[in-house]
């Protein structure tokens, strides 16, 4: 196990498999689409983080309704500028310092459960609770650090994942519930779950799926080929979840698939229409069908990475996990 001292002054024990912290603070700095709603980038070079310091990694979950996605802009604002803003003010380190990298790009009004992110510092922390603590302080409500750990010199909250886990809710009833209408899309046709499973499978394995990606002018991913580990489809009662694992997604990828879905589910079109879209490589042939469902509905669940790369390096603190308060003693009178 790496000890977290030896990450600071060794920039040659600090080689990532794909990509600079230096080109992820650039391929940051624009505005874009967001993973599952958005798209990954695919490294293709080797390159050595020339930066020195001391690596974190958060786990936030966040309420994407008021917010222009993850990556980074100023107005209108974005999770990472929030979270950004938050660091630099307890660290006292610029922005450009801190070398902020999300895992996912999440599009506007996409939620996350379970977003990932890394940072560096030049120092060392004694405890990351009070650094937590006070992070949820800075923070809106509607962002929260769920975890926060030392992370060692190899891992990279981009490249180091092998795939991501992303839900899309459905609320298939004659009236929306209320308390689901910014978390579910309202389907008043009744929804064939038979034919929506029948048709998942078929997004199942490896394909070209250049007929279910929005151009974007930010999507720097130039490989359409993904892999879908699986596509579930779980009731409970009126709400239906959608569940897909994948090792990546391009721009809006999730939110097409699942519209082609509510097309079948409606039997507009039958599951067959799945494969021959896919074979045909072209988004104009999906658009003959279905447009892109709603963003407020998707959610970043999970990210699943590299163990190797998950190992918590010594003379470092533990993970936070956050900390609960405890009454000391009783003030209240006994009667």
């Amino acid at each position: 196990m790496m000890s977290c001292a030896a990450v600071v002054g060794l920039p040659s024990l600090l080689t990532l498999k794909n990509a600079s912290l230096s080109s992820d603070y650039s391929s940051n700095s624009g505005g874009g689409g967001g993973g599952g709603g958005g798209g990954d980038e695919d490294p293709t070079h080797l390159a050595k983080l020339t930066v020195p310091g001391y690596k974190w990694r958060l786990v936030i979950a966040y309420d994407g309704t008021r917010f222009s996605g993850w990556q980074y802009q100023q107005s209108p604002p974005t999770i990472q500028c929030i979270v950004e803003k938050a660091l630099t003010r307890i660290t006292k380190l610029e922005r450009k310092e801190l070398h902020l990298v999300g895992a996912s790009r999440t599009d506007t009004g996409v939620h996350a459960w379970g977003q990932v992110a890394h940072f560096v510092t030049p120092f060392n922390y004694d405890s990351l609770e009070s650094v937590h603590a006070a992070l949820n302080g800075l923070l809106p409500s509607d962002i929260r650090i769920r975890e926060i750990s030392p992370a060692v010199p190899e891992f990279h909250a981009r490249f180091s994942a092998e795939s991501k886990i992303y839900h899309y809710k459905i609320y298939n009833d004659t009236f929306m519930d209320p308390f689901q209408r910014q978390y579910a899309y309202h389907s008043l046709y009744k929804l064939n779950t038979i034919v929506m499973r029948e048709a998942a499978k078929h997004f199942i394995g490896k394909h070209d799926f250049s007929a279910f990606v929005n151009v974007s002018r930010n999507d720097r991913s130039p490989n359409p080929t993904k892999n879908i580990f699986r596509f579930d489809l779980v009731e409970m009662g009126p709400l239906l979840q959608l569940e897909v694992e994948g090792s990546g997604f391009l721009y809006r990828q999730v939110r097409n698939m699942v519209a082609l879905l509510l097309q079948i589910g409606r039997e507009a079109v039958p599951p067959a229409i799945v494969p021959k879209i896919l074979a045909t490589q072209d988004r104009k042939e999906l658009a003959k069908f279905a447009l892109s469902a709603p963003p407020h509905g998707l959610c970043l669940v999970a990210i699943k990475y590299n163990k190797e790369h998950l190992q918590l390096p010594t003379d470092c603190p533990e993970t936070s996990f956050g900390r609960h308060h405890s009454i000391r003693k009783c003030k209240l009178p006994l009667y």
